[in-house]
Order: C-alpha cells, then structure tokens, then sequence
C-alpha cells in the first residue's frame, strides 16, 4: 500500500490513518507474477551476480571434501589406541579410530538404505496416484 504523504491517502484511495507507518515502496515486497519464485532448478539473475556453474559446485564440494579428509586424518591420528573388538564371533585388535569410523560407516549405510526404501515406496504411490487420476485434474 503506497501513500502520497502530502494527501494521507494510499494509491487505492483510502484514507491511512494518521500516525499509522507506511513503509515506502521499495521497502515492501512487490506483489503479482513478477515477485513469484522461479521454478526449481532456474537460478535468478540478478545485476552483477552470476548464477552458480557446474565448476563451481564441483569446487566447493572438492574443499568440502578436503575439509572432511583433514578432520578424519586428525581423528585417526588422535585414536591409535587398539582396542580388543567382537563382532559375530570374531576377535580382534583394531585401532580405536578405525573401529569407530567403520561404527560410522555401518550407520550411514543403514540411514542410506531406510531413505532408499522410503523414496522407492513414495514414487510407486506418486506413480499409482498419477494412473488413477482421470486426465484434466
């Protein structure tokens, strides 16, 4: 709602009530087709401002990667105690960092395969959804 603030009145006509702020009208958001969010995966362009390239998330992932690398370096480092493991009947020294990283491992395969299973159920019911559904809808 834009006002003239000479009249008191906003572009409709209305009164605004005295003392009641108005930001102006590059302080609020802008209404219609042109303020709605572009569709996934279309990056918006701005002045000045690239959208993000294919290298550049490769980069950014190659450091995250790195990043993590180091962080696990150091946490092997850290835990080179052996520790005595059993698991399903085997015994065995292993190095404290690397039972706990396997540990790690293991859970992120278990959370891997429960999404997996969870996305394979979703599209079976978007995809029978979709057949039952009678065309125009």
């Amino acid at each position: 709602m834009s006002t003239d603030p000479a009249e008191g009145h906003d572009v409709t006509g209305s009164r605004v009530p005295e003392g009641s702020s108005v930001p102006p009208p590059s302080a609020r958001p802008a209404s219609g087709p042109a303020s709605e969010t572009p569709p996934s995966g279309v990056s918006e362009e701005r002045p000045g401002r690239q959208g993000v390239s294919r290298a550049g998330a490769t980069w950014t992932a190659v450091i995250a990667g790195l990043v993590v690398f180091i962080l696990l370096v150091v946490f092997f480092i850290q835990n080179q105690d052996m520790v005595q493991v059993h698991f399903l009947g085997l015994i065995g020294p292993v190095p404290l960092g690397l039972a706990l990283f396997i540990a790690a491992v293991a859970g992120g395969v278990l959370v891997a395969i429960a999404g997996a299973i969870r996305i394979i159920q979703l599209r079976a019911a978007a995809r029978r959804a979709r057949r039952t559904t009678p065309p125009g809808r």
